[in-house]
């Protein structure tokens, strides 16, 4: 199972959402769908974007566990 971890990474930034979202060009409602772990895709682009923004690597929001 693969696990997103946006909502650590803007804790860690110290961002909002709805700023990431403004930062990024994504909108609010994507974002949340991602953040929830209601996604069942990510486009590279999109995760490229978030990861500009937050400079982070992809590992860092994206995590796989095997249960």
């Amino acid at each position: 199972m693969i696990t997103v971890n946006l909502d650590v990474m803007l804790a860690k930034r110290k961002m909002s959402l709805t700023e990431l979202s403004q930062a990024v060009g994504i909108t609010m409602a994507n974002l949340s769908i991602l953040k929830n772990d209601k996604a069942k895709a990510v486009r590279f682009s999109t995760l490229a974007a978030i990861c500009r923004v937050l400079d982070c690597q992809p590992g860092d929001i994206l995590v796989y566990s095997a249960t």
